[in-house]
């Protein structure tokens, strides 16, 4: 079930980001502590962007937020706990985002995040950009995909 998030998710939501980033690249550097990545969602993420949360059993597992920059709508955030990935619930959050942005999204995603790819891939999305990863805080190369019905 997905639902709009409400500024208590803010908790869960931050240790779904965690697990699930780091999950799928343990590698990456962690730069933000567990507090600041809730403050992020808390102050920057759920106040100034569409959020939905995906549940199972009533309880958060997942979330994905939409937002604007550079006169472009953006997936900024899409992730799913990592014992929850493969149900179906990162499809549901994709086709909620595809309703919402009718015209088109784009996202970044790093480009040894394979198991992302292939799955923005499977979904339609397509590369439009390669960069050398200088502009992000992590400093990994990323890619830029484009959603165009």
């Amino acid at each position: 079930m997905l639902r709009r998030a409400r500024p208590e998710d803010a908790d869960e939501l931050a240790v779904i980001l965690r697990t699930a980033m780091h999950g799928a690249m343990p590698s990456l550097p962690k730069l933000h502590t567990p507090d600041e990545d809730r403050r992020f969602l808390r102050d920057a993420v759920l106040p100034n962007q569409e959020v939905w949360v995906a549940e199972v059993d009533g309880r958060p597992v997942g979330f994905a937020a939409l937002g604007s920059r550079d006169e472009a709508d953006y997936l900024q955030h899409i992730y799913i706990a990592p014992e929850f990935q493969g149900r179906g619930l990162g499809t549901e959050l994709i086709d909620r985002a595809k309703t919402r942005r009718p015209s088109g999204f784009r996202l970044w995603v790093f480009q040894k995040n394979d198991g992302a790819r292939r799955f923005y891939e499977k979904h339609g999305l397509q590369v439009v950009e390669l960069t050398d990863g200088s502009a992000n805080d992590e400093r990994e190369p990323d890619a830029l995909y484009e959603w165009v019905p």
